[in-house]
């Protein structure tokens, strides 16, 4: 039977998150060479939760060299490695270039430089998650079937959530429009956070963000306290 999620967490949690930063992106990395996936990893995680890349280290290493057996594969308590585009044979070298990678960058104090604008997928979910949650889930392709506008999805989520996560979205939308980005690369970055729609007319991507900025700062529903 698959593993628990607390037992997952020990055993394969950071090696997933490590994982997820390649999305999209080629596993490149050399011994003497760290991929823009993993440099956005390293990044954000040095500035967000530095403790953890100790834990990426441990965990890469330890799958690494004791990959999970047949035993493993058929109770389905193992991590499947996704495909990142390099061959079987080739993976367990890979990830024990990447725990050598993080184990140099905390012994060194190699602190990949922060950025302006995220610079991969991965990235921009990891820095604006609430923005992602809001966006990916409310937005959708399926938005006009569920409600009637776009300010109707927004009224929806301020409705439906506790204070302190609209106070979160709040600060990564104003985060997000601090950054003055061209409107094209405000277009990329909704659509790099899960909106799969486009913005009401006749609003640009940043135009409709300073106007959700306004409806997340405005009156709201009672938020359900019942579980409280």
């Amino acid at each position: 039977m698959p593993m628990k999620p607390l037992d997952f967490d020990r055993r394969y949690g950071e090696l997933d998150q490590v994982m997820d930063a390649y999305a999209g992106l080629t596993a490149d990395d050399t011994p003497d060479r760290i991929s823009r996936a993993l440099t956005a990893y390293l990044r954000h995680t040095w500035h967000t939760r530095p403790w953890a890349l100790s834990i990426a280290e441990q965990q890469l290493r330890t799958y690494a060299q004791n990959p999970p057996g047949r035993l493993r594969h058929r109770l389905g308590e193992f991590y499947p490695v996704p495909d990142i585009g390099l061959p079987e044979d080739g993976i367990q070298r890979w990830l024990l270039q990447l725990a050598d990678h993080i184990k140099q960058s905390v012994e060194e104090g190699r602190v990949p430089p922060p950025v302006a604008v995220p610079e991969t997928h991965w990235e921009w979910r990891a820095r604006f998650p609430e923005l992602h949650q809001f966006l990916g889930g409310w937005f959708s392709q399926d938005m006009p079937d569920e409600f009637e506008d776009h300010t109707s999805a927004v009224r929806d989520y301020t409705g439906s959530v506790a204070p302190t996560v609209l106070a979160r979205l709040a600060g990564e939308v104003a985060e997000l429009l601090a950054l003055g980005l061209e409107e094209v690369d405000y277009a990329v970055a909704v659509a790099e956070l899960g909106m799969e729609i486009e913005p009401p007319a006749p609003y640009t991507a940043s135009g409709w963000l300073a106007v959700v900025a306004g409806l997340l700062a405005g009156p709201r529903a009672e938020y359900d306290r019942g579980d409280e």
